[in-house]
């Protein structure tokens, strides 16, 4: 069974961070491109940042980019994405996904066939 768990979520201060984890099972880690999406309270869920089963290939949105930065663990089957200088408008629920091979442009949700349960975090002072 495909499965993936995402964790790390918490709360922080504004200009803090956090590293979420998106353990995965039950298919060829490496193989897979693995997204972060993010639900803020009130607004559709938004792809964040993707990282695709080619080595460097990665993806960010606007939003994020600088401050945030996507990796992956193939041995330990684990995608990482480090949040840094934390905003308060990063406040969400963020989901990873998962699908073969590469990361499209746009991101959109029903490109992503297993999603993970999600993680909260919280940027406040």
């Amino acid at each position: 069974e495909v499965q993936l768990q995402a964790s790390g979520g918490g709360l922080v201060q504004p200009g803090g961070s956090l590293r979420l984890s998106c353990s995965a099972s039950g298919f060829i880690f490496a193989d897979y491109a693995i997204a972060w999406f993010r639900r803020a309270p009130g607004q559709e869920r938004e792809g964040v940042s993707c990282i695709s089963s080619i080595p460097g290939s990665t993806w960010y949105s606007d939003s994020v980019k600088g401050r945030f930065t996507i990796s992956r663990d193939n041995a330990k089957n684990t995608v990482y994405l480090q949040l840094d200088s934390l905003k308060p408008e990063d406040t969400a629920i963020y989901y990873c996904a998962t699908r073969r091979f590469i990361c499209p442009s746009p991101m959109k949700e029903d490109q992503y066939s297993t999603w993970g349960q999600g993680t909260l975090v919280t940027v406040s002072s």
